[in-house]
């Protein structure tokens, strides 16, 4: 693995603690200034609303668990796949499941930074109807 793969995962692995500890001011340092996040049921935050969740205690995160199936960069972007693993619960409804997710990183400068992700439930195919 080259070291652009290895910054790109670095960062995704800081975003993941970040999450799994609540840590706001940690992802304010991780995020562009223009992130922004499609949830698991379609629902579209901004980088300031991704944030508030955390800065009022709204998103608590039991147990969150990350890994990363894929990486692919484009220049100075990235495109990475991986599943979260959660269980957590935003203003005391249940937010828990398995989700796959699509992290849309940039670089400015030397820096790489969050600049989007989407998250999309996992479920097993459907058996076709017979």
């Amino acid at each position: 693995m080259n070291d652009l793969h290895s910054d790109i995962e670095e960062l995704s692995f800081l975003w993941a603690s970040a999450e799994r500890n609540t840590d706001a001011a940690a992802l304010d340092r991780l995020l562009a200034e223009d992130f922004t996040a499609v949830g698991a049921r379609g629902f579209v935050l901004t980088r300031a609303q991704w944030l508030q969740r955390y800065q009022e205690a709204a998103l608590v995160n039991e147990q969150f668990e990350w890994s990363i199936n894929t990486v692919r960069t484009y220049g100075d972007s990235a495109v990475l796949i991986g599943i979260q693993n959660q269980t957590a619960a935003y203003r005391g409804h249940p937010s828990s499941g398995q989700f796959r997710v699509t992290q849309i990183m940039i670089r400015r400068g030397e820096r790489w930074q969050l600049a989007g992700l989407h998250l999309s439930p996992m479920a097993q195919p459907e058996e076709p109807a017979r």
